[in-house]
C-alpha cells in the first residue's frame, strides 16, 4: 500500500541567511563578463557560488494517518549568485549537498 507524504523544509531566519550569502558571493574584482558582447535580447551576468551551513526544520505529515513530525537540520547548502553590470548580487539558486 502506497502512502502519500508532504515534506517541506523552512530555513531559521532567511532573511539572514539571504544577506550572507550575497554577501559572501561579491567579488573584490570584476571577472568582466558583464561587459562581454552578447546577442541582442540577452544580458551577460557574473556568477558567484558559496557553499554555507543553514538550519532550519524539516515537516514530515502521511496523508491517510494524519502523522505529523518536524525534524531541525543543520545541513550544507550550495547557493548560487547573479549580478549584472550595475547591480549587486543576487541569491537565485540553491541546492542542498546531503
Amino acid at each position: 500500500m502506497k502512502q502519500a507524504l508532504h515534506i517541506s523544509a523552512s530555513f531559521d531566519e532567511p532573511e539572514l541567511v539571504q544577506n550572507l550569502v550575497e554577501r559572501l558571493a561579491y567579488r573584490r574584482y570584476e571577472i568582466g563578463f558583464s561587459k562581454q558582447m552578447v546577442p541582442r535580447g540577452l544580458k551577460a551576468i557574473e556568477t558567484s557560488s558559496t557553499e554555507t551551513y543553514v538550519s532550519g526544520t524539516m515537516a514530515i505529515e502521511a496523508d491517510s494517518s494524519g502523522e505529523h513530525f518536524n525534524m531541525p537540520f543543520i545541513t550544507c547548502f550550495l547557493f548560487t549568485c547573479i549580478k549584472g553590470p550595475s547591480e549587486p548580487y543576487q541569491m537565485i539558486w540553491s541546492s542542498s549537498l546531503s
